[in-house]
């Protein structure tokens, strides 16, 4: 579950600067927003080969 929580604090993080890029066109936000999905999708990849494994082992 600590994966989960993982997942959660990330887009927990990005709120602010989906906000500062959606609603005021702040570029570098955007960036940072790109870096961290970016960092979602890895996080997304790590934990399905995760249960993927121990869904295997048993």
């Amino acid at each position: 579950m600590s994966r989960f929580s993982e997942v959660k604090n990330l887009v927990m993080s990005l709120e602010g600067d989906f906000e500062k890029f959606y609603d005021k066109g702040n570029q570098a936000a955007g960036t940072r927003v790109r870096k961290g999905m970016q960092e979602l999708k890895n996080l997304a990849q790590d934990i399905r080969t995760e249960v993927q494994d121990k869904k295997n082992a048993e």
